[in-house]
């Protein structure tokens, strides 16, 4: 569970999520990519039906109408803009970031542009090229523009610029920069960033300046659970619990923690305990299933997991241990239909990790 927090994962699902996110809230609404313009609404200036054309989904055809403008004396005016914006809009941050730049050599005072090009630094792998131009947007939409704030964060993040970070993590939940608050929300950045060190200062420091801060000894915990530090991890999930003692994910990683001590007994009560306060989560149930198990208690092991995999049916896991839970039982054929649809829900991953979907 904790390897969905990581940088990889954020970098594969959260960048086209984020271009398609910011270019929506800078524009109009889009409507279903292949559907196509009407007559009437081609029949306008070149630039209307170029805009059209993109908010079809039709970026190529957008962009090569706006490129055959260029050979007019003297091209419109804004034409780089509407270029920029259409190459942002496709995905080609490398030709936005040119288009847009002339865009700002054109008119310094064109934020859509300042806001764009920031946004293509970033989502093209060079963030601290994105950062004076996100600097600015902060500037101009100091509370409006939580998108912004993220991810003018994560530019100083990656650039480790670690202060900076955190003051625009501040501006994006509305607390003060030297707040344990700030500290505690950088941290957790920091962590999806697999920028582990500092992460664990800055949690360290968010506790420091507020022992009793909800969830700050819990994101401690998170991260010494995943570096197998379990001792550790152990004391600050019971440190939580003294604060926040109806947090259900706390619970769950504690009977992690006592799973990986072989303490079965004592991580099952605390994983039935994480349950009865919210039965929405799987991972407590699959976690479960794998503790009765080892316990011998196949019977109830297949119950829990029976569970998981009806909330989550397309997750491996659960098929896998039911499997294992089968045959113990000596249900051969349970078995056998549980580990093929764990080898299928495998491959459907795979593939969908090898072709993500195109989300332009």
């Amino acid at each position: 569970m904790f390897s969905l927090l990581k940088g990889g994962w954020l970098q594969t699902a959260l960048k086209p999520a984020l271009a398609s996110l910011l270019f929506t809230a800078l524009c109009c609404g889009q409507e279903a990519p292949d559907s196509k313009p009407t007559p009437s609404e081609t029949a306008q200036s070149p630039y209307a039906s170029a805009q059209i054309l993109l908010r079809h989904g039709h970026y190529d055809e957008a962009i090569s109408q706006l490129q055959t403008l260029t050979a007019a004396k003297p091209a419109p005016k804004g034409l780089s803009h509407e270029l920029g914006a259409a190459y942002y809009q496709k995905g080609d941050y490398l030709k936005a970031i040119e288009s847009l730049k002339a865009a700002q050599a054109e008119n310094p005072d064109d934020r859509e542009s300042t806001q764009l090009l920031g946004l293509s630094y970033y989502l093209s792998g060079h963030p601290a090229d994105a950062v004076p131009y996100l600097e600015k947007v902060q500037a101009w939409f100091p509370r409006a523009n939580v998108d912004a704030s993220y991810i003018l964060g994560v530019c100083y993040i990656q650039a480790k610029d670690y202060d900076h970070a955190r003051k625009a993590f501040a501006t994006m939940y509305n607390v003060t920069p030297d707040s344990a608050a700030a500290y505690m929300f950088t941290a957790r950045m920091l962590l999806r960033q697999e920028f582990d060190p500092v992460a664990e200062d800055y949690g360290k420091k968010a506790v420091a300046l507020d022992p009793n801060l909800p969830l700050a000894h819990y994101l401690l915990g998170e991260l010494y659970l995943y570096k197998s530090r379990i001792p550790e991890a152990v004391a600050e999930f019971q440190k939580e619990l003294t604060i926040n003692p109806g947090h259900a994910a706390t619970y769950y990683k504690l009977g992690d923690a006592n799973s990986r001590l072989q303490n079965w007994d004592e991580a099952e009560r605390l994983l039935q305990r994480s349950i009865w306060l919210d039965a929405t989560s799987t991972g407590p149930y699959i976690l479960m299933g794998k503790v009765l198990l080892k316990k011998g208690e196949a019977e109830l092991a297949v119950r829990a997991l029976q569970r998981a995999e009806t909330m989550d049916p397309a997750n491996a896991m659960p098929h896998q241990l039911l499997g294992q839970a089968y045959r113990e039982l000596g249900q051969a054929e349970d078995a056998e239909r549980e580990l093929r649809m764990a080898n299928q829900a495998n491959s459907s991953q795979e593939l969908q990790n090898t072709n993500p979907p195109d989300t332009k």
